[in-house]
């Protein structure tokens, strides 16, 4: 995933300011995740469970990742997809409902793990982050195709 987005920002970084905050954002979000998952390059030495104040922490920046998409992010995407052509609106309209599986499964991961964690639900950490991983990979496949219409036309229009 930080490969992918490394691509993305080598791509996209640069071409706005709130595409670049983005893509920040993904990022730090990216990190959090790895270093909750313990996974490389993020992995600790010591094989412990994260501490609720890093769980919490996490959600809280998972939840802002997702909700700036749907109330700051996509409708401008979307909006800049309408003007760019009926192929970026299509591409917009059918992508954007994709992503709100996503937003369920961390919206659902959130809700178990940000008001106190107890044994079992830490024992379901690795799956459920697991599982969250996943979704959270596609929603960005996902953002990433509409980065990538709106880029190409943007730059297309700014050619002609």
């Amino acid at each position: 995933m930080l490969t992918k987005l490394e691509s993305a920002v080598n791509a996209w970084g640069g071409s706005n300011p709130l595409v670049d905050q983005w893509l920040g954002s993904r990022k730090e979000l990216l990190i959090n995740y790895c270093q909750l998952a313990g996974l490389p390059p993020y992995n600790k030495d010591i094989a412990a469970l994260p501490t609720e104040s890093d769980i919490k922490q996490f959600c809280n920046q998972l939840v802002d990742y997702v909700s700036a998409g749907h109330f700051e992010i996509y409708d401008q995407i979307a909006s800049a997809c309408e003007r760019n052509g009926p192929r970026s609106k299509a591409l917009a309209e059918a992508v954007l409902p994709k992503i709100s599986t996503s937003t369920d499964v961390a919206l659902d991961f959130n809700d178990k793990y940000t008001n106190g964690v107890d044994e079992e639900a830490l024992m379901q950490l690795d799956q459920e982050l697991s599982s969250l991983g996943q979704a959270m990979e596609e929603r960005f496949e996902f953002e990433d195709k509409l980065l990538e219409s709106l880029y190409s036309n943007h730059s297309e229009a700014a050619a002609s």
